[in-house]
């Protein structure tokens, strides 16, 4: 059961609560300022293992990130087809097009740069709603007036009321235009994820 101050601070508590999961899958459904969309089968699991299967574009690419090795195993055309390739995390084969690298894309440091932004802006409740019909608590977070840098200036983040998980986030520009929109309303908390998944 949330406190008084969970309830009043949805943000931290969801950063609470990402701290206390191991795993997690989801399917990520993007759409950025282009049209351009991403549909990704995304599972991670502490300390920070990752596997994306790709649905859209790309169908067929798998990648893996190791934590121990911060290394990058890529499939372009599927697993067990040549080639297989082996990357840093950071190469520009991996960025997305908003530059998100695949070791900082899991929902903690997604939660921890709305945090970063909310202590240099401001905060404001929305309207509960449902997200493909699970419950949903609304916080739209604001930077500072005359931003400093380029990137996201507002989220717009809808977060499950069980598990404080962000089910939608839709990110702005500082002249307001839409940066990306991501869909994750099927969020699996604490899903089963063998080794063997991160080692196919």
């Amino acid at each position: 059961m949330l406190t008084g101050a969970a309830m009043a601070d949805p943000l931290t508590d969801a950063e609470a609560r990402f701290g206390a999961l191991h795993s997690y899958q989801v399917t990520l459904r993007s759409t950025d300022t282009a049209g351009r969309q991403q549909v990704i089968r995304y599972a991670y699991r502490k300390p920070g293992w990752v596997r994306m299967d790709f649905e859209q574009p790309y169908r067929g690419a798998v990648l893996v990130y190791a934590p121990d090795t911060q290394r990058v195993r890529l499939w372009p055309f599927g697993l067990g087809h040549w080639p297989t390739l082996d990357l840093a995390p950071g190469h520009p084969l991996l960025r997305s097009p908003q530059g998100h690298r695949v070791d900082q894309s899991d929902v903690g440091v997604l939660l921890g740069e709305m945090l970063a932004l909310r202590e240099r802006g401001s905060a404001t409740p929305l309207d509960d709603a449902d997200v493909a019909g699970r419950p949903a608590t609304g916080l739209e977070i604001t930077g500072p007036p005359r931003p400093t840098t380029d990137g996201v200036h507002r989220y717009r983040v809808w977060m499950a009321r069980d598990t404080g998980f962000p089910l939608r986030v839709d990110s702005f520009a500082a002249d307001g235009g839409l940066i990306e929109s991501v869909d994750m309303s099927d969020a699996r908390i604490d899903a089963p994820l063998p080794e063997r998944f991160f080692h196919p």
